[in-house]
């Protein structure tokens, strides 16, 4: 297994029938789903283990982590959900369903006998979720009601998992970057001073006080319940008319406004800044098309971003998993701070996880090729330790 290695980058696809009451992809035949993935196999290893990065609507394929990981001798599927590249209608529990897909693939079709849940960034609570519900089924409909049979599916457990740089949920995430000071969802410039970070107006500036910060984050809440109380309201009345399958989209203005990137004594580490975050001035972020959560369906808010109605709780989903756990915390991380995997290891329930910190490394290596290492050798190292790698 000693590297680097050439790796084989092997395109595949998977495609199943899956009854929809509505399409809710672009194109492509009704009632068929359609997924991409490529294999990313170490010329000259034969190994019986793989890792699976997925992430809800990334591709995952050109990251540095797998990449690297395939190079030191560990093969990789890195696997596209029905939604790649466009979150907007994306439904947290069809999700889990394509991920099942993948790992049957990996043990039936390509003959790997351990498959490793590898939950990288928005990969990590997806992992969790899906391993909960693989171990502990009970999902039959959406937060919306809608049918999705994910006790039903038989899902095929995974042998371990492990979350790498990883955030504890979409939801809480996009609650905690939520902009609590936009008070009308149709006029984001209507804004209340005193909670709006960049505002030179507002009398509260970093170093910021235990009380406004919980001011700010019970504020954020409050502005998620809002939202799902406006589209709770929004869907009864379309079936009350009569339009049960029909949509809405909806845009979420502000959504990165945490107090984390403007004062770094909050969920302090190594990262940039302040008034920097993984995609660059926070401002300019909070109000970008790029943004978290920006353009939505009311379905696919209720399962990915509502804070009371998802169910991709990675923190939550991670006490009903059996299977060993590693979670490794980048320091310099400008994305996930290091009370997501703090979280994240509080809520493995059992004793069979390590925690490690790759000191100095951020989100996504990028021009840090000893930490990329470093990460890589954990990953490794534990695999083997826990015989999960041969």
């Amino acid at each position: 297994m000693s590297g680097p290695h050439e790796v084989e980058r092997i395109p595949f696809f998977l495609h199943w029938q899956e009854k929809a009451a509505f399409k809710e992809t672009y194109a492509g035949a009704m009632d068929t789903v359609v997924v991409e993935g490529q294999h990313l196999k170490p010329k000259g290893v034969s190994s019986k283990t793989v890792l699976v990065f997925m992430h809800p609507t990334g591709t995952m394929n050109l990251l540095p982590m797998p990449n690297a990981l395939a190079a030191a001798g560990i093969p990789c599927l890195t696997c596209g959900s029905r939604y790649p590249h466009n979150d907007s209608a994306l439904i947290m529990e069809k999700v889990l369903l394509d991920l099942g897909h993948y790992i049957r693939y990996a043990k039936e079709k390509l003959g790997y006998e351990k498959v490793i849940l590898a939950g990288w960034s928005g990969g990590g609570s997806l992992s969790m979720f899906y391993q909960s519900q693989a171990e502990k089924p009970w999902i039959t409909a959406t937060p919306a009601g809608d049918a999705v049979d994910v006790a039903g599916a038989k899902l095929i457990p995974a042998d371990a998992v492990l979350q790498l740089a990883a955030h504890v949920s979409r939801a809480i995430t996009l609650t905690e970057w939520l902009d609590p000071s936009i008070r009308n969802e149709l006029d984001p410039d209507d804004r209340e001073v005193e909670l709006d970070l960049y505002d030179p107006q507002n009398p509260n500036q970093p170093p910021y006080t235990d009380a406004f910060i919980a001011r700010f984050r019970a504020a954020q809440i409050a502005r998620s319940e809002r939202i799902d109380n406006w589209v709770k309201d929004k869907l009864a009345a379309m079936k009350r008319a009569g339009r049960t399958n029909e949509e809405f989209g909806f845009v979420v203005h502000g959504t990165m406004a945490d107090p984390r990137w403007m004062d770094l004594s909050i969920d302090a580490n190594d990262r940039k800044g302040p008034n920097w975050c993984f995609m660059g001035e926070p401002k300019i972020v909070n109000m970008m098309p790029a943004g978290l959560a920006r353009y939505c369906s009311l379905r696919a808010w209720l399962s990915q971003w509502s804070y009371r109605e998802s169910r991709a709780d990675g923190p939550k989903c991670a006490g009903d998993i059996s299977v060993p756990v590693l979670v490794v915390e980048n320091s310099a991380d400008d994305a996930c701070t290091p009370s997501h995997a703090a979280r994240i290891f509080a809520g493995v329930a059992h004793d069979d996880k390590e925690f490690h910190v790759v000191k100095g490394a951020t989100h996504y290596y990028i021009g840090q090729p000893d930490k990329m290492a470093e990460a890589v050798a954990l990953v490794a190292g534990w695999l083997r330790k826990k015989k999960l790698l041969d």
